[in-house]
């Protein structure tokens, strides 16, 4: 299929927008009508934990009544299945659409909208319905404890040394629909370029890392997208 062994995926807001799910940021700063410090900070759910579940609540609403994979996501599970290298998506997005498209090898490096966790021991657990701070903890019986499973700013991205690993024997690295301007992943191109991986950037449009890119394909993911996995 490929000259290709080691594939690494990157895929950030701009393939789940075309199934509807708005980008982190507006033009006006606002993320679905907040302020990010009042809803995605570990000082803003010591502030007002009730908002932040609250606001949490209804992004996992949105994504249980009728958000669908689309055909960026679906290219990329097809491709998955079919490849006999190693291939993994590193997502920077906390929807489940590429689980919807049946993607396996998939690392949420900014956590889940459909899992919390403990607050005292970090164990993660299925988050389907509303959250509430009244709600008991099942792993220490406490209430005030779940908080919604999402690497906030000022927390670290989890599986960092496994996406480490990766970056550093892939040969091929594409980035999908992100603005490249939040670190580490701002990052994840220059480390495997620098593991001497053939880089490819598909998006919307330019950003600022675009020149930095070997190989780069302008347009709406769920066209290029597909055609850039279909061409391997």
């Amino acid at each position: 299929m490929t000259l290709f062994h080691s594939i690494v995926v990157l895929t950030g807001a701009g393939i789940s927008a075309e199934s509807g799910i708005r980008t982190f940021r507006a033009a006006d700063g606002l993320w679905e009508n907040h302020r990010v410090e009042d809803v995605a900070t570990p000082a803003a759910f010591i502030k007002d934990p009730n908002l932040v579940h609250r606001f949490y609540n209804e992004r996992r609403q949105q994504l249980t009544r009728g958000i669908k994979a689309n055909a960026a996501h679906v290219a990329l599970a097809q491709f998955e299945q079919q490849f006999t290298g190693r291939f993994t998506v590193i997502t920077q997005n906390i929807d489940n659409l590429h689980e919807q498209a049946g993607s396996q090898k998939l690392i949420h490096m900014h956590g889940e909208l459909l899992k919390s966790r403990c607050n005292k021991t970090g164990t993660i657990f299925t988050a389907l319905d509303d959250t509430a701070v009244s709600d008991q903890c099942p792993c220490c019986d406490e209430p005030s404890n779940v908080r919604p499973h999402i690497v906030w700013f000022g927390e670290m991205p989890l599986f960092m040394p496994e996406i480490d690993d990766l970056l550093s024997d892939c040969d091929l690295f594409v980035s999908i629909g992100t603005s490249g301007n939040v670190y580490p992943a701002a990052g994840f191109h220059q480390m495997a370029k620098a593991a001497g991986a053939h880089t490819v950037e598909i998006n919307l449009e330019n950003t600022s890392t675009s020149s930095c890119f070997d190989e780069q394909h302008i347009g709406l993911a769920t066209e290029q997208v597909p055609l850039f996995f279909n061409s391997l």
